[in-house]
C-alpha cells in the first residue's frame, strides 16, 4: 500500500485541494507502473499550526513535509526510483512549488509480508487475486498462502 502523510501549514489546502491531490496521488500507483487497487492508495493529511514545523531550528510557517511508505510493491532498480521520485515532484508542483511552499519528500519502503489489510494476507502483485482486488476496490478474501 502506498500510505502518505502530508504535513502542512493550517489551511494550506482546502477540502477540494486535498481531494484533487489524493486523485493525483493514487494516479500515480493506478495508471503509471504499478496499477495497484485504488483502495491501497491512503494519504493522510495533517494540517499542522503555526509554529510546530520547525526546519534547521527555526520555525518555517511556509514548509510541507511529506512522508510516503511503500508496501505493495518495492523499488529495486536506482532508474525506478529516479523516475518516481520526478512523477511524484510532477503531480506535487501544483499544490506544493507553484504556490510558493518549501518541503521535502521521503520515501520508505516496507517489507510486504508486515502488512494486512482487513485482517487479509495481500496478495502476490500482478496476481488473479490482486486483479480482483484491483477491479472491486476492495479487499476479497481469497484462499491465504500459509505462514
Amino acid at each position: 500500500m502506498p500510505y502518505w502523510e502530508i504535513f502542512t501549514p493550517e489551511s494550506a489546502f482546502t477540502p477540494a485541494d486535498k481531494e484533487q491531490l489524493s486523485e493525483r496521488i493514487a494516479s500515480l500507483y493506478t495508471d503509471y507502473a504499478y496499477d495497484l487497487p485504488k483502495f491501497y492508495v491512503v494519504v493522510l493529511f495533517k494540517d499542522m499550526p503555526a509554529n510546530t514545523m520547525y526546519v534547521g531550528g527555526k520555525a518555517n510557517n511556509n514548509f510541507i513535509r511529506i512522508r510516503v511508505d511503500h508496501i505493495a510493491r518495492q523499488m529495486d532498480d536506482p532508474e525506478m526510483r529516479f523516475l518516481c521520485m520526478e512523477i511524484i515532484e510532477e503531480k506535487l508542483a501544483p499544490f506544493v512549488k507553484e504556490r510558493g511552499y518549501d518541503w521535502e519528500v521521503h520515501i520508505d519502503e516496507t517489507p510486504m509480508d508486515l502488512w494486512r489489510v482487513q485482517g487479509l494476507v495481500p496478495p502476490p502483485p500482478e496476481s488473479d487475486i490482486e486483479k480482483l482486488w484491483a477491479k472491486e476496490n476492495r479487499p476479497v478474501p481469497y484462499e491465504q498462502p500459509a505462514g
